[in-house]
């Protein structure tokens, strides 16, 4: 596979985790509001984060990127206080 395909794919599961943390964050208001009955499964998400996060990634902006997602699923889990 070559680099350009890699960066890519790796590109597209960044944001894919960007938009589930999104999705994640609307579910518990949601569910604080009472609109919603089950807490969504944030558990689920934080290991796929975490074993993804394991992976070598040599592209500094794709690092950059993956480091803003981290941060971004950290500051929203401690917002609403898990």
């Amino acid at each position: 596979m070559s680099v350009s395909k890699e960066n890519i794919e790796i590109r597209d599961r960044i944001l894919n985790f960007e938009k589930r943390i999104d999705e994640m964050h609307l579910a518990f208001q949601k569910y604080s509001q009472g609109e919603q009955y089950r807490v969504p499964n944030w558990e689920k998400l934080e290991m796929e984060l975490i074993n993804f996060s394991r992976y070598k990634i040599y592209d500094l902006a794709l690092s950059n990127n993956l480091d803003r997602v981290l941060f971004k699923f950290q500051n929203r889990k401690r917002t609403i206080s898990i």
